[in-house]
């Protein structure tokens, strides 16, 4: 891949994905573009041949790449995309904006989005995965969503184009989020910043979050809508069904099972990407062998195994 387009933002060969997700595992990116700004992102999709395959990420916090790296271009968002501004109920942040800053943000305005407070990763990833926790999710709060598609084109989305579901959307998988607006209801700052004091304590207590973890690594198996709200009626987890086969602080390699939250999936010892999806695979099969349930990643994979078509490592463009 010799003739790509010239961007304003940087465009990278060979960058090592493993230094770019929470599990620090992965091989490299055939090219890494960090676009300046949406137009300079829009110019160099719309010029990029369309036969190049093109993988939007985030901060790399629910994401595991395979050790043979991924070919074509990936698209990471950086400070350009992390602008945040409310306006009373209205938030609207940039994709490349944290979880975690959008909603202490908010908060400071009196505006609740605390949900987003201990959801590793950014906005574009919380869309696009339609994440959420105690009880709320990004559908019960979107509005709106800019994005660029592949050729380019400028979009705005509503509810009816990302249908949405548990821990996923239909979202075109090759468009960049760029932009997304939330609907949040009103409260004081120091009650919103207690609540998110209480989540963090309670997260701390139960998740391994001092490990190297993607959070949540199955979704949770039945109990929810297909709007994706949770049914706190319905006490069929994830974590529950893999402790009872057995597979609390199971290992393989590098890969473990958290031993203090089972559905956390570790890197503990310097894991190859390999190693923590086979570890996966495992404890689906002997999941699904024990109760009869199908677990379902809820971490993204992506990338080729090694050795198996591994990206060649360009010159510098």
């Amino acid at each position: 891949m010799t003739d790509l387009p010239r961007p304003r933002g940087a465009l990278t060969s060979g960058q090592s994905m493993a230094d770019l997700t929470w599990l620090r595992v992965g091989g490299p990116a055939e090219w890494l573009f960090q676009p300046a700004d949406i137009d300079d992102l829009s110019r160099f999709l719309a010029a990029l041949d369309p036969a190049i395959p093109v993988f939007p990420m985030g901060v790399g916090s629910n994401l595991i790449v395979r050790d043979g790296g991924v070919r074509g271009v990936v698209i990471r968002l950086g400070r350009a995309f992390a602008g945040i501004s409310i306006a009373g109920s209205r938030v609207t942040a940039g994709a490349g904006a944290l979880d975690a800053h959008v909603a202490r943000t908010a908060a400071e305005a009196g505006a609740d989005l605390t949900f987003l407070r201990t959801i590793p990763g950014s906005i574009g990833g919380a869309l696009r995965m339609n994440a959420g926790c105690y009880g709320s999710c990004v559908a019960d709060h979107f509005v709106s969503a800019a994005v660029v598609r592949r050729d380019g084109r400028v979009e705005t989305l509503g509810p009816p184009d990302i249908q949405f579901a548990y821990r996923q959307t239909d979202l075109p998988a090759n468009a960049v989020v760029t932009e997304v607006r939330f609907r949040a209801a009103s409260g004081t700052p120091r009650g919103l910043h207690a609540r998110m004091a209480a989540q963090l304590a309670t997260r701390a207590a139960i998740q391994p979050v001092r490990e190297r973890s993607a959070g949540s690594t199955f979704r949770n198996p039945a109990g929810f809508s297909s709007t994706g709200r949770a049914d706190d009626c319905h006490d069929l987890k994830a974590w529950k069904v893999i402790d009872a086969a057995g597979l609390r602080g199971a290992r393989l390699g590098g890969a473990q099972m958290s031993g203090k939250h089972p559905n956390f999936l570790l890197n503990a010892d310097h894991a190859t990407a390999a190693e923590l999806e086979t570890l996966g695979e495992m404890v689906r099969k002997k999941v699904f062998k024990h109760s009869g349930t199908e677990l379902e990643w809820e971490i993204m994979r992506v990338g080729e195994p090694a050795g198996r078509n591994t990206p060649e490592q360009p010159a510098d463009n």
